[in-house]
């Protein structure tokens, strides 16, 4: 292996690890709703309300950090942005009132704005256009991940000590991880373009970059309106999932089993029943190789898997939790090895297991290919930019499913208990995938104008880079002579 191809795959894996850090923060919070809400003395219900603040100025501050990975280093930003969020973290183990807790995640939003946006526009740098769809499936695997092990982190920590603790070791993490930063080389702007190969290979830069007139041109364009929208719609349901340890903290409390048995065992359940995310990077090369035959393939094989997880989802929430038996302890790794053989010799928590693979399996889909596509269809100084303004969509989806989740389970619980208010609250939620799958569908004809427009700008830009480096070097060479 050259020296070259491993500080790629370095940086590849650095980025990717990044981009876990925003979900664990999301995933920190659900395990711990009950805890956090009894201590600052507020309803469960206005847990929802701070991590739709925290999505909502992630989104926000994305924006402004978008633009800029358009125009500076990105190194260097990204390290600014990890020491923004590491002190909001650090800060929110100290929330002694809920407005502090709220002021704390704004802090820490504006720092993870830079993580989601700079991040992305770096890696879509490193990643080779064949491969683009499998290798940023890694990047859409990690976040998954990251919201597992946030929940696992609040679940194992939190018995230990209490909910402020999780928070202290995140912001440790956080410091760490910014000292692997300093050794990744800051990559140049279309470094894996096919059409500027001819370009990089003569040592020549890319030397286009954003400027404000162009943002209406990148907001115009159908195949970024229909990915915003669908983005959003689909972040209304995946918003709401975040949910999902505090319904079967319910269902496990409805069975008769203690606060923190329920809290690690509906953690443990949260991150087994994404196991199905695993295979993001099978539906991200599917769509690069389905993509090369037709550029509307990854929009039309990624509308099915969306509307598959509405229903696998919905089934999910409905499905009893039958003949559970565990062992009354907080020892977590004897629940967990408890939990694991309840999967193999009870035929209902097996068949909880299988639908929940099959649903995050389907879920998985969307990620890898909708950020290929965001990749296809701008050009390289755009998409630090165009991500940012998507995720702020997202996030808005997410905030409307945080806050949905809040406002209709006040007003659902009024006429039924627990778990059935979660259940019925959550499966509405569910609904906004239809109008998500629908918008790929929509996208798929203007994908192909889309892309083809994005290769023939670069590849003229190429060729009129080389030609201007041409006409240098021969006016050198007849002075010299």
């Amino acid at each position: 292996m050259s020296f070259q191809k491993f500080k790629t795959i370095y940086a590849i894996c650095v980025y990717v690890s990044l981009a876990a850090f925003d979900n664990i923060v999301i995933g920190l919070f659900p395990p711990l709703f009950s805890n956090i809400s009894h201590d600052l003395g507020v309803a469960v219900s206005a847990m929802g309300v701070v991590s739709a603040i925290n999505i909502l100025a992630t989104s926000l501050s994305s924006l402004f950090w978008g633009y800029l990975s358009g125009k500076y280093n990105r190194k260097k930003l990204i390290i600014v942005g990890t020491l923004i969020w590491v002190a909001g973290v650090y800060l929110t183990s100290l929330s002694s009132s809920y407005i502090l807790l709220l002021a704390f995640q704004i802090v820490t939003g504006i720092g993870l704005g830079c993580v989601a946006s700079i991040g992305f526009s770096a890696l879509t740098d490193y990643v080779p256009y064949r491969s683009r769809g499998m290798i940023l499936s890694l990047w859409g695997m990690s976040q998954g991940f990251g919201g597992i092990a946030g929940a696992l982190i609040a679940s194992i920590i939190s018995t230990l000590s209490d909910w402020r603790m999780p928070f202290e070791v995140l912001s440790m993490l956080g410091l760490v991880l910014i000292i692997f930063y300093f050794f990744v080389e800051e990559p140049k702007i279309g470094n894996t373009e096919p059409e500027l190969r001819a370009l990089i290979k003569e040592g020549q830069s890319y030397n286009y970059r954003i400027t404000p007139g162009q943002i209406r041109m990148m907001l115009g364009k159908k195949s970024n309106l229909l990915l915003f929208l669908q983005g959003f719609f689909m972040n209304i349901s995946t918003g709401s999932l975040i949910w999902l340890p505090t319904l079967y903290i319910a269902k496990l409390e409805a069975l008769g089993y203690g606060s923190k048995i329920a809290i690690i065992v509906a953690s443990f359940l949260y991150g087994i029943f994404q196991i199905g995310g695993t295979l993001t990077s099978l539906f991200g090369y599917l769509g690069d190789v389905l993509q090369r035959r037709s550029y509307k393939a990854r929009a039309l094989i990624t509308a099915a898997f969306v509307f598959a997880t509405m229903p696998l989802y919905i089934l999910l929430f409905i499905f009893p939790i039958n003949q559970l038996s565990l062992p009354k302890t907080v020892n977590s790794v004897t629940l967990f090895f408890s939990l694991i053989e309840q999967m193999l010799t009870n035929p209902w928590i097996l068949a909880l297991f299988v639908i929940a693979l099959f649903a995050s399996a389907a879920q998985s889909a969307n990620t890898p290919n909708w950020l290929a596509l965001i990749t296809d269809v701008n050009l390289p100084e755009h998409r630090g930019t165009v991500f940012s303004i998507a995720n702020l969509a997202n996030s808005l989806g997410r905030t409307f499913g945080n806050l949905g989740m809040s406002g209709i389970l006040a007003f659902v619980s009024v006429y039924l208990q627990h778990p059935g208010d979660y259940v019925l609250t959550m499966s509405l939620l569910e609904l906004p995938l239809l109008p998500s799958a629908i918008c790929y569908l929509v996208m798929a004809k203007y994908n192909v104008s889309d892309i083809k427009h994005v290769k023939k700008v670069l590849n003229n830009r190429g060729k009129t880079i080389c030609k201007k480096y041409e006409d240098y070097a021969d006016r050198d060479e007849k002075r010299s002579t």
